[in-house]
């Protein structure tokens, strides 16, 4: 069996110079969406819980290295805490991972916890969160190459968006190619964030080389 370490990298947390900034701290944090590397396709996704185990939804979306939609999904799950949520989303966009095929895959949620869990392969006391670990344990090495990062709730809100449509959705929902309204602005906001991050980066690297010269 291959090691886990070698299928699953927890990388830091993502914490870009751009745009959004978080104000808990006592200095504002920096927080930007990403778009994947070429040829790899990126999972945001998001669980809700209204109140102590009360009724939860799920929703993530997947998008490719130009920050095109591929797929988005929503889907009430129930009664269930926000930890359940979390878990269940990304259990079920894993699955959907299988289904397409893809085999470059980068998870991407912003429960920090939860993924500390995943990634250390630790064991926790409840039994219905557990055992969704243990199938997204089982799930994982399947991929090729998937990569698991958190990103704090500013730079989540695509899958935060979906998980809410959850709430009104009477049955699993899915989108393909064609993103719903309510998601297209935050997707677009995106975008350009990551892009502006892009010529950011290209700008002090042109600026660093001058001044080497």
């Amino acid at each position: 069996m291959l090691a886990f370490t070698k299928i699953l990298r927890f990388e830091k947390l993502i914490q870009n110079p751009v745009c959004l900034f978080r104000s808990l701290h006592k200095e504002p944090i920096p927080v930007a969406w990403e778009k994947p590397k070429i040829g790899w396709t990126k999972l945001n996704f998001d669980g809700s819980s209204k109140g102590k185990a009360g009724k939860a939804s799920i929703g993530w979306l997947f998008r490719n290295h130009k920050a095109d939609f591929l797929l988005g999904y929503a889907e009430p799950i129930g009664r269930a805490n926000s930890i359940i949520a979390e878990l269940a989303a990304l259990r079920r966009g894993l699955e959907l991972v299988l289904e397409n095929g893809w085999s470059d895959v980068w998870l991407e949620g912003d429960a920090k916890t939860l993924l500390q869990i995943i990634a250390q392969r630790r064991q926790i006391r409840c039994a219905e969160a557990q055992r969704h670990i243990s199938h997204i344990n089982l799930i994982i090495p399947e991929i090729n190459n998937c990569i698991l990062t958190h990103i704090y709730r500013e730079g989540n809100r695509a899958a935060d968006k979906f998980a809410q449509m959850g709430h009104l959705c009477g049955k699993p929902q899915v989108w393909q190619h064609i993103p719903p309204n309510q998601v297209l602005s935050i997707m677009h906001e995106d975008a350009e964030v990551e892009d502006i991050l892009l010529k950011t980066k290209l700008h002090i690297q042109v600026s660093l080389k001058n001044l080497l010269r």
